[in-house]
C-alpha cells in the first residue's frame, strides 16, 4: 500500500511516521525547502528565532510516537520545564506571574490580586475535570464515525455534558466563577490559543489553562524547531521519502476514490491521499471537481497575527521567557477583531523571549524577541498601510508598561504578516489557526479526517480535526494513519 502526504507540518509528518511504522510505503510532498510547517526557524543576524508556535504542552504525545517506532524520545529530544510561565502585564502596574505548579500559580495569583487562593484552584479543578470529559470524546478519535460514540467514555461525557460549559461564553463562565476582571481578562487569552474571541466562543475552552497550568509547559532544549527536526529523523529512519520543493496541484479523484496526485512533472498514483494542507485550500485547488463543502464555506476563519523578529542588543531583567502586556479594553479588541476585521489601536502584545533560557539563542548581554499580536485574517485590508501603524502602537505601549524606550535596542528586524502567512504557509485567508472555536458546533464543523464522498482521501493537521495547536496536530495525524489502515 502506498500513501501520498501532503504537506510536512506537524500532523503530516506524525501521520507519515505512523503510516510507515503501520507498513505503507510513505512519500511526503512538500511546497517549502524545509519540513515543519508553520513551525520554522531562522537565524537573522547572530540571532536564532523560532518562527511559529512558541508553547508546548503534552510532549508526550511526541514520547508516544518514538515508542510506537520502538525508540526512546530522550535519545533524540529533550525537553525542560521552567519554573516561570507566564508573566501579565496590565496598564495599571499590575504583573501577574504564573508558574508550572498548580499550587504556586494559586498561591502567586492570589496574593497579587487580593483573592483567596482556593478560588483559582478549584477554577484549575475544573479545568481539568472538562478535559477528563472532553479529551476522550472530542480531541483523541474521530467525531465523524458512529462507532466512536459507542463506548463508555462518551456515554460518560453525555452523562456530565453540562459540565463542560458549553452554553455559556468563555468571557460569561470565567466571570462568573473568576470574579475578578484581572482573573477573567488573563483567563479569557487562552481562546487566543487557536484563534478565538472569548466572548462569543463556549466556556469548554477553559479547558486549555489544564493543559498549560496543571499538566505543564515545556520547552525543548534547542528550541521549539528541534521537535520538527526529531520528527523529521525519525521519519527519515522509518523510511518515509520527503519530496521537498514540490508542490502538488491536485488530487487525483475517479470513481469516487483517490487515486492519487498530480505535480508538475505528471500524474502519480497510489493508493491513499493525506491533505496535511489547508481544507479551504485542499477543496479550492487540489479538487477543483469537487464542490466546497458547506462546513468549509461558512466556518469562520480564525484570527491572523503580526510577529515582529527584534533582536535586542541589551538584557531586560524585569521579563520571562513568556510575556503578555494586555490591551485596556480587551473586549473591543476582540470586536475589531472578528467583528470589524480591523486592526485595533491598544493590542494585546505577547513577547516570547527564548535566550532567556537557550544559551546561543541570543548573544551574550543581548536578546531575541518575538513580538506577537493578533489581528483580523485577510479581509480586504491595507496592510502595506496598517503594518507601520501596528508597529508604532507596539512600541509605544511596551515603552509605556515597561517604562523604556525600546526602539534603539532593536538591531535586527524581520516581519510575519497576513499575507505572509497565507502565501507562504497557503493557510487560506492569512489564518493562523484555521478554524475559530466561536461556536458550540466548532468541533463538528472541522474538516473530517476521512472524507466519506471520496475514499481514500484523509485530512490532518489545524484546519481539520481535532483543531490547531501543537498536541492537536499531533492527535489529528495519528487519527487521519489510524483511520487510512482502518480503511485500507
Amino acid at each position: 500500500m502506498k500513501a501520498f502526504v501532503i504537506g510536512s507540518g506537524l500532523a503530516g509528518l506524525a501521520c507519515s511516521i505512523r503510516l510507515r511504522k503501520m507498513g505503507w510505503e510513505v512519500e511526503v510532498f512538500e511546497s517549502q525547502p524545509t519540513p515543519g510547517g508553520k513551525l520554522q526557524a531562522k537565524w537573522i543576524g547572530d540571532y536564532r528565532f523560532d518562527l511559529g508556535p512558541s508553547v508546548l504542552t503534552k510532549p508526550e504525545l511526541i514520547k508516544e510516537l518514538f515508542e510506537f517506532c520502538g525508540e526512546k524520545m530522550e535519545a533524540h529530544f529533550r525537553v525542560k520545564r521552567p519554573d516561570k510561565i507566564f508573566q501579565y502585564f496590565f496598564e495599571d502596574g499590575t504583573i501577574l506571574q504564573t508558574f508550572n505548579q498548580p499550587e504556586k500559580t494559586a498561591e502567586s495569583l492570589g496574593n497579587s490580586l487580593g483573592i483567596d487562593k482556593q478560588k483559582i484552584l478549584s477554577y484549575l479543578a475544573q479545568s481539568s475535570e472538562i478535559g477528563a470529559i472532553t479529551s476522550p470524546v472530542f480531541l483523541e478519535r474521530s467525531l465523524h464515525q458512529f462507532k466512536n460514540y459507542l463506548n463508555k467514555e462518551t456515554a460518560y461525557g453525555i452523562r456530565h455534558f453540562g459540565k463542560i460549559k458549553a452554553f455559556s461564553s468563555l468571557d460569561a463562565y470565567n466571570s462568573a466563577v473568576l470574579g475578578h476582571p484581572k482573573l477573567t481578562q488573563l483567563f479569557n487569552q487562552y481562546a487566543s490559543y487557536n484563534g478565538s474571541n472569548p466572548y462569543v466562543a463556549p466556556g469548554t475552552l477553559s479547558v486549555i489553562p489544564h493543559f498549560e497550568l496543571n499538566q505543564g509547559m515545556y520547552l525543548p532544549e534547542n528550541g521549539i524547531y528541534a521537535i520538527v527536526e526529531s520528527l523529521y529523523q525519525l521519519a527519515l529512519r522509518q523510511g518515509v521519502k520527503f519530496n521537498f520543493n514540490k508542490k502538488v496541484n491536485e488530487i487525483f479523484v475517479s470513481k469516487g476514490r483517490a487515486q492519487g496526485i498530480r505535480i508538475d512533472e505528471g500524474k502519480l498514483m497510489c493508493d491513499a491521499v493525506v491533505s496535511n494542507a489547508d481544507a479551504w485550500n485542499t477543496w479550492k485547488y487540489l479538487l477543483p471537481n469537487e464542490p466546497l463543502p458547506s462546513n468549509i464555506k461558512n466556518h469562520e476563519r480564525s484570527s491572523s497575527m503580526v510577529v515582529f523578529y527584534w533582536g535586542m542588543k541589551t538584557e531586560n531583567p524585569e521579563l520571562n521567557l513568556h510575556n503578555l502586556f494586555f490591551s485596556k479594553n480587551s473586549r473591543e479588541e476582540y470586536r475589531h477583531i472578528f467583528d470589524l476585521k480591523q486592526v485595533y489601536h491598544d493590542p494585546t502584545i505577547y513577547v516570547n523571549i527564548t535566550s532567556k533560557e537557550i544559551e546561543g539563542d541570543a548573544p551574550k548581554g543581548k536578546e531575541n524577541w518575538f513580538v506577537m499580536t493578533s489581528v483580523p485574517h485577510l479581509a480586504g485590508q491595507d496592510w502595506d498601510s496598517l503594518l507601520p501603524q501596528i508597529r508604532k502602537n507596539v512600541i509605544s505601549k511596551i515603552n509605556r508598561m515597561l517604562k523604556k524606550d525600546i526602539e534603539p535596542w532593536i538591531e535586527v528586524e524581520e516581519h510575519l504578516e497576513p499575507r505572509i502567512i497565507e502565501n507562504r504557509y497557503n493557510s487560506a485567508f492569512g489564518s493562523v489557526y484555521g478554524y475559530s472555536s466561536n461556536s458550540i458546533w466548532a468541533a463538528f464543523l472541522r474538516q473530517a479526517n476521512f472524507e466519506r464522498k471520496i475514499k481514500g482521501l484523509y485530512f490532518c493537521g489545524g484546519s481539520a480535526h481535532p483543531g490547531a495547536g501543537m498536541p492537536l496536530c499531533l492527535l489529528s495525524g495519528k487519527i487521519a494513519a489510524e483511520l487510512a489502515q482502518e480503511k485500507a
